[in-house]
């Protein structure tokens, strides 16, 4: 089985979105807004119970954004995942790939 890992990032600032390109041809957008609203972190989660799988957003283009959100800088954790500061100065969240992929929109219609 393939591990899917991002062969190319794109943050496109003036379209407002994340663009990966993924080792299995997949192109993903991830409108920047909505992906703030995915936080995976505990404090954006509402704490440590509602971490984990069962509690990732299952469509992240019905995320509704309190605001419009942009990224100030993009950072990779090791090679496992990406670290946004977001312009509100958020930075906790950890985007695993294995996170992101599922994030993908229409990627959970395709594996449901």
């Amino acid at each position: 089985m393939l591990a899917l890992r991002p062969t190319a990032i794109t943050l496109n600032k003036t379209e407002a979105v994340l663009e990966i390109v993924w080792n299995d041809d997949r192109v993903c957008r991830y409108p920047l807004s909505e992906l703030r609203e995915a936080c995976p972190c505990v404090e954006c989660r509402g704490g440590h119970e509602f971490m984990g799988r069962e509690h990732d957003p299952q469509d992240i283009l019905r995320l509704i954004p309190k605001r419009v959100y942009t990224i100030k800088s993009l950072d990779l954790v090791g090679n496992y995942a990406l670290q946004p500061t977001w312009d509100d100065d958020h930075h906790t969240g950890i985007y695993t790939w294995d996170y992101l992929r599922r994030l993908c929109p229409g990627e959970r219609a395709k594996h449901d």
